[in-house]
């Protein structure tokens, strides 16, 4: 209408700018929720905990089973016009009727006999609003999808605003591979292209360049907050490739994290597009493929830590794999390799069965992960893998096993909890916040240092306990800089410094507990050491040896005792993590579940990984690894490949089996690539 009105229910609207379809501006946003897309509202779970019943059965759970003929000849009229059916199971509705059942029509009349007309508000407003003003149901409101917008953000006015057929809404939450398709699919007609064809044409470039670094399966509207790192890095990395500048330094560290086989190929064509243009690309990067790729490398090492530090080779990727003492050459060119098991393993005789998963993207799928055995999942960015093992399998067997309070992702059922007795997922999640925590305090092996140093004769002669020994408490540490052995100098408008501290010149204690002395060794000289070192002082203590022998297998033998924890990098947080737990007793009956464990190793660290995990599994526990690096994938004992492709094309399992069962499917991306891989070992 040119007049901003509806004509059947005089409601009159402002006329469209591009700000009405901005969440972030006034004109756009919803006005409940303040373009946030969150409000305080009753968990959505409990509000229709069985999705299995019909609305009439009792599916929604404030009403129960409905009995009342007048209630039920409502909802019946607003069903009718709506499009949900009250003897239709909840799951098997409609998208568009769920979303018309929980939400209502506010804006819509619906009409009555007699003349008479009502509005259907929908469940979860009402609910929500009951919640509001209720002393009893108010500790239950939590952070929920706002019920006004059904977390869209924008307001209805701008929702309802169609481009064939489709709100802005329905579109930014697709696929980005499914928007392309919708902006190259659409024609204008002659007096629309006047208008939007340079429009038409920018959108279509921009999606082009998100697609061509591998993030079709991401939607437009998925927060900022819930990327990965490198799926970040590589949207960044498209916006630079869109902007067209030249004569520019690129760094990027490890782009191809997340990434399957399959689209580094693509993400290379993205770097080389970069080049092309005029600029230099500077990659810190373990991939091969990758370093094949590149014009030269820059080999540094020959070991981490205090081994490393030098240039090792320099030059053209075929050149530096002629040096001898390149680890990266000897890798690339096949003098060293990761070799494959001679046998795979049988396992238990025992699984767990998962049925009916169904989070996310995951198609209702069966799965049956193999106890006893290493076990990799696999598929391409976006295929369901993380869905899978850590909000169903993860969440269920934490909530089944050790009692704990997780929402679990949607599924029927997890079968063969009775063999499993403990379950740890092992993430790249920060170990802590504070600069108080160190490698040494987070193993536990500082608590026995501690006691070491204090049953010393020197420290029992002056009644030294083995609080003294630790610098976060006081007594024995330094109390100008309160252990930390820096201070912090507040900077007001600009960032905090970090100076040496000037009374223990960084060394945490106090002149008298440092002259507490193991083989010349002070606590502050301990804390100093590397891994390694500390192996070969306390060779003698088997405990503590054993504790620093754990980091060591898992290749963190360079790392200093009293580094600390916030400076750690996602892979050796990881490590340490399962380092940590490697040096706790094993029951034979635990599963590890590890997402990722090869990010930022190089090929000599994968073996060491590969060590451990294969010694945790012959131990007689499980290891589930959510993984895209083909040297873990070739040797564990089952792999479950899921895709084919990510977002909407993902969520079924593709294949499962034995790495050579997964290489003979030719529909799976996983297969093809693992096919060539296995060939080469055996040639």
């Amino acid at each position: 209408s040119r007049r901003f009105s509806c004509p059947s229910c005089a409601r009159s609207f402002e006329a469209l700018v591009p700000q009405s379809f901005s969440f972030n501006h006034q004109e756009g946003m919803c006005t409940i929720c303040e373009g946030l897309g969150l409000g305080e509202g009753i968990d959505r779970e409990l509000v229709v905990p069985n999705r299995h019943l019909s609305v009439r059965a009792g599916a929604v759970e404030v009403w129960g089973p409905i009995q009342d003929p007048v209630f039920a000849a409502l909802l019946e009229k607003a069903g009718r016009a709506l499009g949900f059916d009250l003897d239709t199971p909840f799951a098997d509705l409609e998208p568009a009727g769920q979303r018309a059942l929980l939400y209502g029509a506010p804006d819509r009349k619906l009409p009555l006999q007699g003349g008479l007309d009502f509005r259907y508000r929908g469940i979860l407003p009402t609910v929500d609003e009951f919640a509001h003003n209720s002393q009893r149901y108010k500790t239950m409101l939590q952070s929920v999808p706002c019920s006004a917008c059904e977390g869209s953000r924008l307001k209805s006015e701008s929702r309802t605003v169609l481009l064939r057929a489709t709100s802005i809404t329905e579109l930014v939450q697709q696929p980005i591979g499914q928007i392309l398709h919708f902006f190259a699919d659409l024609e204008l007609a002659p007096r629309e292209a006047e208008v939007g064809g340079e429009l038409l044409q920018e959108i279509r470039r921009r999606l082009g360049f998100l697609d061509k670094v591998g993030l079709d399966y991401i939607s437009l509207d998925r927060p900022a907050a819930t990327l990965s790192g490198g799926e970040a890095q590589r949207i960044r990395l498209a916006s630079q490739i869109g902007s067209g500048l030249t004569g520019v330094l690129y760094l990027l560290d490890e782009p191809t994290i997340g990434l399957h086989p399959r689209d580094n190929r693509r993400l290379l064509a993205a770097l080389q597009d970069l080049k092309t243009l005029g600029n230099t690309v500077v990659l810190v990067e373990h991939d091969r493929e990758t370093l094949q790729a590149a014009d030269h490398i820059i080999d540094l090492g020959p070991g981490a830590g205090t081994s490393g530090g030098n240039l090792v080779a320099s030059g053209p990727p075929d050149r530096m794999q002629r040096v001898k003492t390149s680890k990266t050459g000897a890798y690339l060119q096949g003098r060293l390799r990761i070799p494959l098991p001679t046998t795979r393993r049988k396992g238990k005789g025992t699984s767990l069965r998962l049925l009916g998963a169904r989070q996310h993207n995951l198609k209702n799928i069966d799965v049956e992960f193999d106890l006893g055995k290493l076990i990799c999942i696999t598929g391409v960015s976006g295929s369901g893998k993380s869905s899978l093992v850590e909000d169903i399998l993860y969440n269920a067997l934490a909530v089944g096993i050790h009692r704990a309070t997780r929402s679990i992702g949607e599924h029927d059922q997890l079968l063969g909890l009775e063999h499993i007795d403990k379950a740890i997922s092992i993430d790249q999640t920060p170990i802590g916040h504070s600069p108080r925590s160190t490698p040494a305090t987070v193993m536990g092996v500082f608590d026995l240092i501690r006691q070491l140093y204090a049953q010393l004769p020197e420290a029992r002669m002056r009644g030294y306990e083995p609080g003294r020994f630790s610098f976060n408490k006081p007594g024995g540490r330094c109390e100008a800089c309160g252990g930390l052995g820096w201070k912090c100098i507040e900077m007001h408008f600009l960032p905090d410094v970090w100076v040496e501290c000037d009374a223990c010149h960084g060394q945490r204690y106090t002149s008298d507990t440092l002259q507490i002395r193991f083989k010349d060794y002070s606590i502050a000289d301990v804390l100093a050491m590397t891994v390694r070192q500390g192996v070969e002082l306390f060779a003698s203590v088997p405990r503590i040896k054993q504790c620093l022998q754990t980091m060591a297998d898992v290749g963190l033998d360079y790392m200093s005792l009293g580094q600390s924890s916030t400076t750690l990098s996602g892979g050796e947080a990881q490590r340490l993590k399962l380092a940590a737990e490697l040096a706790r007793p094993s029951t034979g009956r635990t599963i590890y579940i590890l997402d990722e464990p090869t990010t930022g190793l190089h090929f000599a660290d994968i073996v060491q990984l590969l060590t451990v995990l294969h010694r945790l599994v012959e131990s007689g526990n499980t290891v589930v690894v959510v993984e895209h690096n083909m040297d873990i994938i070739k040797t564990a004992d089952q792999v479950i490949d899921l895709g084919p492709e990510g977002g909407a094309g993902g969520g079924r399992v593709v294949a499962g089996g034995t790495p050579e069962q997964v290489a003979a499917v030719p529909h799976s991306h996983t297969g093809r690539i693992l096919s060539e891989i296995l060939q080469e070992e055996s040639a």
